[in-house]
């Protein structure tokens, strides 16, 4: 069906940048919207940026002004760029995607799938 590919975590310093990247493959027949999210250690899981297809991008109040989200939508690609890494950054990175997929002729969705994480660790 689709399958969601991260990468770019690391380990950085207070004050460093990261960028993650997520590519989307598989049948697809649209993105309705793409989205990062991330979970720390003993929290629940949280919206850091989303991107739906010719909507407005939201992002939480914790990264505005340091994390800029952007699409390729040829490519299917989503990109976070982080700057300013602050320790309370740290976190396993998920990509997210709404898609529908064609097969057998048909087309399926919209479903939610997401990316296997990235882990991103501020720290000096």
């Amino acid at each position: 069906q689709v399958q969601l590919v991260e990468s770019g975590g690391n380990l950085v310093q207070p004050g460093g940048s990261l960028r993650l990247s997520c590519a989307a493959s598989g049948s697809i027949f649209s993105i309705d919207a793409m989205a990062w999210y991330r979970q720390a250690p003993g929290n629940q899981r949280e919206l850091v940026a989303s991107m739906p297809t010719g909507g407005s991008t939201v992002y939480a109040n914790s990264v505005k002004g340091r994390f800029t989200i952007s699409r390729d939508n040829a490519k299917n690609t989503v990109s976070l760029q982080m700057t300013n890494l602050k320790p309370e950054d740290t976190a396993v990175y998920y990509c997210n995607a709404i898609v529908s997929y064609t097969t057998g002729g048909l087309t399926w969705g919209p479903n939610t799938y997401w990316g296997q994480g990235t882990q991103v660790t501020v720290s000096s």
